[in-house]
């Protein structure tokens, strides 16, 4: 059942507003002044920017943790430090578990709809993403047809409580439109809720009380690389995958949450992960605590969103594309331009400049920049690339 509040969310490609959208075959030659440009030139939504801190610390344990099992102590060493990290940062009781298996959010989907989800789910779809966990839940055989909720592309919709609902599904950040939402538990609801907070989590505040699965893969606020997911499970999301595990329902063993779970209890996953996404994420969970964790992290977020979005609102060319302020996500900033700017050939020419990651998702087809604001990315990096990319429209107009 699908569940329309204003009209149904579309991401089209190619032309917006009767516009073709593109860059022509040959980049503008435009040349931005040294002075003007980022310490650090990635701005990309995903994977984002590496910290090259994390990058020599990997490289200087040289034989000792690339190229070793995964199921011995130097490894299984950097996944407890990565789980404690994740327990110090989000401030998680101690009786929850720290999730953690190959794949990244887009495999988690199908777990959850093999090992968390009992029958009949509800999902809030307002994105690229949450629109595809959605769709995994309906074409699941074994599950009850889900209540999808949809709205204006732009903005989100809200959880409704239902007594037939086991499990509420939303994302807290929607990293293709640059749209957040509060993680919230619906008045009166009784069924678990699981959120997918990939580009969130890490760079938004959030509350443990109001979520049972805060699952997330670390290529975005962890500034590490993808292919791992981790998933931050309550006890009433630990005893669900545990009931489900011992049902008669058939599970493949590559999607079974009980196996991740077990495994992750044992500081190990269920078949051999990326050693070197592993300890980057370690070693940013460690830096984000180190210097005020999850505080310290978002308001780096905050810094240089609100920068971003106070430069487009003054702009006489640029408009944030999420209206409602209250919606606007503080890690990924969606930029709108006047027709008399092609934004995709700003974005070339900013990456002809060293200045990457700057394209508009490519499903939602708007004449439109997106720029990251995850905790790696200094704010004073964050305001050279606003100079920059008004120095670019400058010279193209």
């Amino acid at each position: 059942m699908v569940v329309t509040h204003r009209q149904p969310i579309s991401l089209v490609t190619g032309i917006c507003a009767g516009r073709l959208l593109g860059v022509s075959d040959t980049i503008p030659n435009i040349t931005i002044p040294a002075d003007l440009l980022p310490s650090d030139g990635r701005f990309g939504s995903g994977p984002s920017k590496v910290r090259t801190q994390a990058v020599d610390a990997l490289a200087a344990t040289g034989t000792s943790f690339m190229g070793t099992s995964h199921r011995k102590d130097p490894v299984k060493d950097i996944v407890l430090r990565m789980q404690d990290g994740m327990r110090q940062l989000f401030s998680l009781p101690s009786d929850w578990d720290v999730m953690i298996g190959n794949g990244g959010a887009t495999i988690l989907w199908d777990a959850l709809t093999f090992g968390f989800i009992a029958q009949k789910s509800q999902h809030l779809s307002f994105g690229e993403f949450g629109s595809k966990f959605a769709k995994a839940a309906q074409q699941a055989p074994h599950l009850t047809d889900p209540t999808v909720i949809e709205s204006d592309v732009g903005s989100h919709p809200v959880l409704v409580a239902d007594d037939a609902i086991d499990t509420y599904c939303f994302t807290h950040n929607e990293t293709s439109t640059g749209v957040a939402m509060d993680v919230t538990r619906p008045l009166g609801a009784a069924g678990l809720i699981c959120v997918d907070a990939t580009s969130a989590a890490g760079g938004m505040r959030w509350s443990p009380e109001q979520a049972d699965l805060y699952y997330f893969s670390p290529q975005k606020c962890f500034a590490s690389d993808g292919g791992l997911y981790i998933a931050l499970a309550s006890p009433a999301a630990s005893t669900r995958i545990d009931e489900i595990a011992a049902s008669d329902r058939w599970i493949p063993a590559g999607l079974d949450l009980k196996t991740a779970l077990d495994n992750s209890r044992k500081k190990q996953t269920y078949n051999t992960p990326s050693l070197a996404t592993i300890f980057m994420t370690m070693h940013m969970v460690e830096w984000m605590n180190k210097n005020g964790g999850l505080e310290f992290a978002a308001g780096r977020c905050d810094e240089s969103s609100s920068h971003i979005y106070d430069w487009a609102d003054s702009h006489h060319l640029a408009t944030p594309f999420v209206s409602d302020l209250s919606m606007r996500s503080s890690v990924v900033c969606t930029i709108d331009f006047d027709d008399v700017v092609t934004a995709d050939t700003v974005a070339s020419v900013l990456a002809a400049n060293g200045i990457v990651g700057t394209d508009s998702y490519r499903k939602l087809g708007r004449n439109q920049l997106r720029l990251a604001a995850f905790p790696a990315i200094d704010p004073d990096d964050t305001r050279a690339l606003t100079a920059c990319i008004d120095y670019v429209i400058g010279e193209l107009t």
